[in-house]
């Protein structure tokens, strides 16, 4: 496993990924790359109370949110990553098993790998229809700084705010 996954029973999103990135498995920590948005976003959108750094993941439980990703085993760029590595069955076991209030997928080809949709098909920015056994999905502008031509913050805060409040 390139990263740990971060899941537990009950929480409120889990946020999927592709494959870790060559900085996220260098720092072994989600999220490392130069230009990556994801920790100013969860903080602008109040999912954290502070602005964490990517080797902070672990204390993101604390806020109800996992991380994973399609792939545990390979690193790089989406595109340089042989599809094999990806796994989508064993993303759907984890997810029955921990059960989030929402899966939040951290770009268009993290969800259409796990939702088995071809790259021509189109998929848009936000709740999608389909369910990963029975957790709703969402799909999110991806945060990579290689993504940064594509980023919209809009589907970021519509998702926090549906998230249930943290207990």
């Amino acid at each position: 496993m390139i990263l740990p996954d971060l899941l537990a029973p009950g929480l409120r999103v889990v946020f999927c990924g592709t494959a870790a990135g060559l900085a996220s498995a260098r720092a072994r920590a989600y999220y490392a790359g130069p230009g990556n948005r994801f920790w100013p976003i969860l903080h602008a959108t109040g999912l954290t109370p502070h602005l964490l750094v990517p080797a902070e993941f672990r204390r993101l439980s604390t806020w109800g949110i996992g991380l994973t990703d399609v792939s545990k085993t390979a690193q790089g760029m989406d595109h340089e990553i042989a599809r094999a590595a990806f796994d989508p069955a064993r993303l759907r076991l984890v997810l029955d098993e921990v059960r989030p209030h929402v899966i939040a997928f951290n770009g268009k080809k993290a969800a259409r790998l796990t939702l088995g949709l071809r790259d021509s098909t189109p998929l848009a920015f936000g709740a999608a229809e389909a369910r990963i056994g029975i957790t709703p999905a969402w799909v999110l502008p991806s945060t990579s700084g290689a993504a940064n031509g594509l980023w919209d913050p809009a589907p970021w805060h519509a998702l926090a705010e549906i998230l249930p409040p943290l207990p």
